[in-house]
């Protein structure tokens, strides 16, 4: 593995987070089979944001420093409530809780938005090197929606 500064790391997964989902970036061409692609580059680094699915999906991201995989996060969110809320509601409040604490330089846990449809939550252990956590949505006190991730360096 290439000697990375983590600090430099995570302030690009945090640019490349803010750009692609949650800041509308443009699809890039499927990687595999029926995947919604999205790819952000900077200098030496890219990143891959792979998912399949919709209201209940999955997916991974990759960064890739100079051509090789170095980082990487796996994720899987689920509606629990279709009947409460619509997948495309979770979108915006998701689009928008995020985008309040990349604003903050991050995007590991320890972090709550209230929205006019909903409560964010985001709760996770450990540092870009390596961590798990679980976001959710709640309405009323009641979950709706979770997601969980985990990853961490490559080596």
């Amino acid at each position: 593995m290439v000697d990375l500064n983590l600090e430099t790391l995570h302030a690009f997964i945090v640019r490349a987070k803010a750009a692609t989902y949650v800041g509308d970036g443009l699809p890039a061409p499927s990687c595999r089979p029926a995947s919604h692609d999205l790819q952000f580059t900077e200098g030496d680094f890219s990143y891959l944001d792979s998912y399949f699915g919709g209201a209940d999906f999955i997916g991974e991201e990759v960064v890739y420093y100079q051509g090789s995989p170095v980082w990487a996060e796996n994720y899987y969110g689920r509606l629990l409530m279709p009947q409460a809320i619509r997948a495309e509601e979770v979108g915006m409040i998701i689009k928008e809780s995020l985008s309040q604490m990349y604003r903050e330089g991050r995007f590991l846990g320890g972090f709550e938005h209230k929205t006019a449809s909903g409560m964010y939550i985001d709760t996770s252990q450990g540092s870009v090197a390596s961590f798990l956590g679980k976001e959710w949505i709640a309405v009323q006190d009641v979950k709706v929606y979770e997601l969980v991730y985990h990853g961490g360096l490559i080596k």
